[in-house]
């Protein structure tokens, strides 16, 4: 399996990101299904996963990571622009956390 073809620079760090349509072509070319069907796979996937962290649970993708949700407090910041303290309402956050194999084979 060759490596996908890479996207559009990302971030002005020299590197490229994969994009949603790639993922499609290379699902297309690697499985035979046609464009439709590997885009509605993919759609669904995501939705999966959207909903899944929307309501609070953890996506745990064996072999390639885990999603978490983590809750944050309310908490002192400050304006960068003006320098001003203010309060920041508690919020969700998603974090991703990659397994030991991807990280293996990241590295």
């Amino acid at each position: 399996m060759s490596p996908p073809e890479m996207g559009a620079p990302e971030g002005g760090k020299g590197k490229m990101s994969l994009t949603k349509v790639q993922i499609v072509e290379n699902i297309q070319e690697q499985t035979g299904l046609t464009k439709l069907k590997a885009t509605e796979t993919v759609e669904t996937l995501l939705e999966i996963i959207k909903a899944s962290l929307a309501d609070g649970e953890n996506v745990l993708v064996s072999g390639f990571g885990k999603f978490c949700v983590k809750e944050k407090k309310q908490r002192k910041g400050r304006n960068p622009a003006t320098g001003d303290e203010m309060m920041l309402d508690e919020r969700r956050v998603v974090t991703f956390k990659c397994s030991g194999k991807l990280r293996d084979r990241i590295n």
